[in-house]
């Protein structure tokens, strides 16, 4: 099993005298490293070029030159970078050397809240370094580690995002192609029937007249655009779908066919929920539902005390299917023991009450599909598909 991943507390004590403490300022144009070295009282900076990644293992070594001179042994090397562009490549090469690397949120390091503050990559090294210090120490709340994927996990995720990609590409030439139309009054075209592309040349305006030629050019190319963009989605469906007949299915495909055999539970859905969420190591239901975004942020100072709503972190996509989700819950599972719990609380109530509360089974229906997928024990009250 996956060893458990704690996003707040490192996994081993920190010990000043024999760990050597690196942090890497990553960018397009520049790679800037800043050290904490054993015995040495300075904190030297050295700037690269981007992914002069032997440069920086031969300034390793001599760091650690520096900590035995000074009368100290390395044991361990420990290197932090903010996550971004780069991905996570760098942190899997630099872990096959022997080297612990831990990838920051940027997002979670604290900055000044002065109306203008000094920004400069040497001030952004600096906050990156003591940062990463703090959190090392176990200090709460210092800042937030990611979780690396493996290229196999970071490769099955794929699919599924380009799909969106493109569904949204898709969507914005129907809308360019229907704007174009409306400019002469015609309002009933759609490009995704069979015969769209034919239909286009028999179109008349709204005075009867036929469409200017210019512009019957670029509805043209548009409708290519649209037939590549029809086809390549087809094709990634066509490849998801296959999990589902899978014979030798492996972790990941299983859960997949788990979740695909729910009555209301369909292949995208599944797909998502087990691609982005499921695959992933969480301590408990309040990590899950925290990754997902879907927990309270409360806001409590002096005598004021509310709820901002929910923190929307992570991909709003799983969010969306998730909400999707749980409106068509008590439908499907009308037997459920969480649809009875959505309806006891909400009846015939309509409005904001009744959309809270749908945010409130969607965490409850995440939980309880994480447990399925985890334990194979289906949730109380759920029927499966008919095959």
């Amino acid at each position: 099993m996956e060893p458990m991943f704690d996003a707040h507390r490192p996994a081993a004590a920190f010990d000043h005298d024999s760990t050597l403490v690196l942090a890497l300022e990553t960018s397009g144009k520049a790679w800037d490293l800043g050290a904490v070295v054993p015995g040495v009282n300075r904190r030297p900076k050295k700037h690269f070029e981007p992914r002069a990644v032997k440069e920086i293992l031969a300034q390793v070594d001599k760091l650690k030159g520096d900590a035995v001179r000074a009368g100290r042994t390395v044991t361990r090397v420990v290197l932090t970078y903010e996550a971004g562009r780069d991905g996570f490549w760098l942190a899997r090469y630099l872990s096959g050397l022997g080297i612990e690397v831990h990838i920051m949120q940027p997002s979670s390091v604290a900055v000044e809240r002065k109306g203008r503050r000094a920004k400069t990559d040497k001030l952004d090294l600096d906050m990156l370094l003591g940062a990463f210090l703090c959190w090392l120490r176990g200090e709460p709340r210092a800042c937030t580690m990611v979780r690396a994927p493996s290229v196999e996990e970071e490769d099955g995720r794929l699919p599924g995002r380009s799909r969106d990609d493109l569904v949204k590409d898709r969507l914005a030439i129907e809308n360019r192609i229907g704007n174009l139309l409306c400019l002469h009054g015609i309002t009933d075209f759609r490009p995704r029937l069979k015969k769209a592309t034919e239909k286009l040349e028999t179109l008349r305006t709204f005075a009867g007249d036929a469409i200017p030629p210019k512009m019957l050019d670029e509805l043209r190319r548009l409708m290519a655009l649209h037939r590549l963009l029809t086809e390549q989605i087809a094709a990634i469906e066509t490849a998801r779908d296959q999990v589902v007949t899978e014979a030798n299915p492996d972790r990941i495909e299983k859960m997949i066919q788990l979740l695909v055999q729910i009555c209301g539970l369909g292949i995208e859905t599944a797909t998502i929920l087990v691609r982005e969420v499921f695959c992933r190591p969480f301590k408990d239901r309040r990590a899950l539902a925290g990754f997902v975004g879907i927990t309270g942020t409360p806001f409590q100072s002096g005598g004021t005390d509310r709820e901002l709503g929910i923190s929307k972190a992570g991909r709003p996509r799983v969010r969306g299917i998730l909400q999707q989700l749980a409106w068509r819950w008590p439908r499907h599972q009308p037997g459920s023991i969480l649809s009875k719990w959505f309806i006891e609380r909400t009846g015939n109530v309509k409005g904001r009450l009744r959309n809270v509360m749908a945010v409130a089974l969607a965490r409850k229906l995440l939980v309880a599909l994480w447990r399925y997928v985890d334990t194979g024990v289906l949730p109380e009250g759920v029927r499966l598909a008919v095959a």
